[in-house]
């Protein structure tokens, strides 16, 4: 069932919010991660992985929780601040492009690393196929050929996206 949500959300156009304590279902199905830290939402640039390191690091008072409202101090200088900015040399993507393009990022990763392992089982599936059935090698290298294309084809958008990004 996890497999098939996974899916669905990968394929979903759109944006959605997902909220779980599965570290690993966000980490595969998300572009951005967020987490109440203080008592208030917070941009996670390093996904679980930064929330896992600033809750070890944070100096937590007695009485008072990791999600405890925070002081002043933990308030951005200045009255705030997007923690989603742009640098000032970024692309020339709008706010919705830009999303747009770092979620297909993603999704195209997540499908390069499906097809990189339907290759590593097209080859233990020459491995164990009977060598002498030539139709069966045939049929084995007809689908190694086409995911080696899906490959190729998906490394090509992931670099298109990756400049288009930089831009």
């Amino acid at each position: 069932m996890l497999a098939a949500m996974e899916d669905l959300l990968d394929s979903w156009p759109g944006t959605l919010l997902v909220v779980s304590h599965d570290r690993y279902l966000l980490e595969r199905v998300t572009d951005q991660q967020y987490a109440v830290i203080g008592g208030r939402m917070r941009h996670l640039p390093g996904g679980v992985d930064e929330y896992l390191r600033l809750r070890a690091s944070a100096p937590t008072p007695q009485g008072a929780g990791f999600d405890a409202p925070a002081g002043p101090a933990a308030r951005p200088a200045g009255g705030g601040g997007s923690a989603t900015a742009r640098p000032a040399g970024g692309s020339a993507l709008s706010g919705a492009e830009r999303r747009a393009a770092e979620k297909e990022l993603a999704s195209v990763e997540r499908r390069m690393a499906k097809v990189g392992d339907a290759i590593v089982a097209q080859h233990a599936a020459f491995a164990a196929a009977d060598q002498s059935d030539y139709a069966e090698l045939q049929r084995l290298q007809a689908g190694l050929a086409e995911l080696e294309a899906e490959s190729a084809a998906l490394e090509e958008r992931w670099l298109e996206l990756g400049v288009q990004l930089e831009g």
